[in-house]
């Protein structure tokens, strides 16, 4: 289409008050515009839009002509700590559970220098009625003290701790593998599992048994975990300690125990509820009483413990290894005392007239 150029001058646009044209502010005449080029200024055509048909795709899409900036990747994922922090929790609390259980056994075995409690956990889980009753050891029959360190633990008196090594050893691999025990308990172990823990094989209670005797053979003396022992030990169906054994079976005072006595009463420790007292007093030994008790029985009083105390050099050396130089009879003058069983338990009484004995 032909079109000619207009030179026809266009007024400049203004506003209300000044001048203004799209080149900025102007204040100047018209005829001043015309000088600067307004007066030659073509007019276009009108702009006009095809038809569809008339549209060209473009080659690229526009937006792919932007920059294009590495997308940000997602920031890594921090490992939680929260696993660790509840182990060291975990950690610090055992610590300090172990830290009071070692305090409160500590307390616990100086307490036992000097009292006597009347019940233990092995009472305890025995059920009432429980036959008992303290008896100090100057009045127990020093025949009776030689039979416990010749049957249950000749190196009470000389060795360092609650047990050795090579025995601890040897019954560890004898329980890891099923095998029965070489060696036994020691007294001191005896001892803190009738106070403390329960009639099991299981190696937690082994453990605490190590730890806990252990404890008491390096602090209780000798003569202390003895007296323990006999007063604790379990000598019958709910019947505890050496001054009610000796009532119930013999009807004389721990302190008139014969070693024939004794040594029998040693045969009644690895299997005490199987034990019976004999219709006329003693141990039921009889064809009628249990094989395993009459073994146990005989065994301890005619070979295993004549034995031990003849390699020992006799009874006298036997408690002489725990530093007993004395007899029974050198503390009759307070036998009659509370803790001298110089009388008849009323608990044995009981279960003597119960069991029909007059």
């Amino acid at each position: 289409m032909d079109y000619q150029a207009d030179t026809t001058p266009l007024p400049p646009p203004r506003l209300p008050g000044r001048g203004v044209t799209p080149l900025g502010r102007v204040d100047a005449e018209p005829s001043a515009l015309a000088q600067q080029g307004w007066k030659n200024r073509r007019r276009l055509p009108p702009l006009t839009v095809p038809e569809q048909e008339d549209w060209e795709p473009l080659e690229q899409d526009p937006r792919d002509r932007l920059p294009r900036f590495p997308q940000p990747s997602k920031p890594r994922r921090r490992k939680s700590r929260e696993p660790r922090g509840r182990f060291r929790r975990a950690l610090r609390f055992t610590a300090v559970i172990s830290v009071v259980a070692f305090a409160a056994s500590l307390v616990a075995t100086f307490a036992y220098i000097w009292i006597t409690p009347p019940r233990t956990s092995y009472m305890l889980q025995a059920g009432e009625p429980i036959v008992y009753q303290y008896v100090s050891l100057d009045h127990v029959s020093r025949c009776t003290v030689a039979s416990v360190v010749a049957h249950e633990d000749e190196e009470l008196g000389t060795r360092v701790g609650a047990f050795s090594g090579d025995d601890f050893a040897a019954r560890a691999q004898a329980f890891a593998s099923g095998q029965p025990d070489p060696s036994g308990s020691t007294v001191p172990q005896q001892l803190v599992k009738n106070i403390f823990l329960w009639p099991s094989h299981d190696p937690l209670r082994k453990g605490i048994e190590a730890g806990l005797s252990t404890e008491f053979a390096l602090i209780v003396p000798k003569q202390r975990i003895m007296e323990l022992y006999l007063n604790y030990a379990q000598f019958g169906p709910k019947l505890f300690g050496i001054c009610a054994a000796s009532w119930y079976y013999y009807s004389i005072p721990p302190s008139k125990l014969t070693d024939f006595e004794s040594a029998q009463l040693m045969g009644v420790l690895p299997d005490p509820d199987n034990v019976r007292r004999a219709p006329g007093g003693g141990l039921d030994i009889r064809a009628s009483a249990s094989p395993e008790a009459v073994e146990l029985i005989n065994g301890a009083a005619n070979v295993w413990v004549p034995r031990q105390l003849a390699g020992m050099g006799g009874w006298q050396a036997a408690v002489k290894t725990i530093g007993i130089t004395d007899t029974a009879a050198d503390h009759a003058a307070t036998e009659d005392n509370p803790d001298g069983c110089s009388r008849m338990p009323q608990d044995v009484a009981k279960r003597l007239q119960s069991a029909g004995v007059g």
